[in-house]
């Protein structure tokens, strides 16, 4: 059996077993059905479209497995394009084919670890919306991973989606990061966006160890180090998941209407997803 099939059984295996609390979601039906429930709803997703290989058909294969969301690349070089941390050459000739097969079987685009310049033509490429569905701004802080305002106004001119990261490496005052940073990061998008077409992309990494974030600064041998994150801390405030209703309570603290603050928590990723994935089942 090869290794994604494992992957897959794996996961489809703690789903049963753990099938009081959570559930599989491939519509947006499913995520309200599990709201309702009381449950987690869990939407399979790739940060690298290495998965497809060079096979177009694995597309239409992992989609109907219940993966609904790919990252084209995740930092460096790929069939498809360029990651953040590479010179970026573009979006491939096979990549333009991926992103319309993504688009027709309804799997979202995802650009947070992409290039700009592949992110761009990825951007005017696809026929449905995209997303950097976990990324901060450049202009709070300078770093490959976070985007310009430039880079931001175009996903949205084009109908995009930004996912705001609470990942403190990114942020500006990092460790010393609260809720309150968290906050002004949705703002100052939001700002450049507009109001519905930013939500929530925590990146959340509650429970890893160091040598989960040693992992994920290497890429294609063991050798090479992408970048360095320092200590890692979620912001003061929203530290575990079981916090989350501080955000909600620090957007309303802020000034922010309930409306608004319910298209941030979910009702704009709740659109996009909806306007990818088609209509529910």
């Amino acid at each position: 059996m090869p290794t994604w099939a494992r992957s897959f059984a794996e996961v489809n295996a703690l789903i049963r077993e753990n099938s009081e609390l959570v559930r599989p979601v491939s519509t947006v039906e499913d995520i309200r059905a599990a709201k309702r429930e009381g449950r987690t709803g869990i939407i399979l997703g790739f940060q690298n479209a290495h998965a497809f290989e060079d096979q177009l058909g694995y597309v239409e294969i992992f989609k109907k497995l219940g993966v609904g969301i790919v990252q084209l690349c995740y930092n460096t070089q790929n069939l498809v394009g360029t990651g953040c941390y590479e010179r970026d050459g573009g979006l491939s000739g096979f990549g333009r084919e991926v992103i319309a097969e993504m688009n027709r079987v309804g799997m979202l685009c995802d650009l947070s670890h992409v290039g700009a310049v592949t992110s761009q033509e990825i951007i005017q490429e696809s026929s449905k919306p995209v997303a950097y569905s976990h990324c901060l701004p450049f202009g709070l802080k300078e770093h490959p991973r976070n985007k310009t305002d430039e880079e931001l106004r175009f996903i949205a001119d084009h109908g995009g989606f930004v996912g705001v990261t609470m990942f403190t490496p990114f942020l500006a005052k990092g460790v010393n990061a609260t809720v309150d940073d968290y906050a002004e990061a949705i703002e100052y998008i939001m700002n450049i966006v507009g109001e519905d077409a930013v939500g929530i992309g925590t990146d959340f990494t509650q429970g890893q160890d160091a040598a989960f974030f040693e992992w994920l600064t290497h890429d294609k041998g063991y050798a090479r180090r992408l970048t360095e994150f320092g200590n890692i801390i979620n912001p003061k405030g929203i530290r575990t998941i079981g916090e989350f209703p501080n955000l909600t309570e620090t957007l309303l603290q802020r000034g922010h209407p309930e409306a608004r603050v319910e298209k941030i928590m979910g009702e704009n990723w709740m659109r996009v997803l909806g306007d990818v994935w088609g209509a529910s089942d």
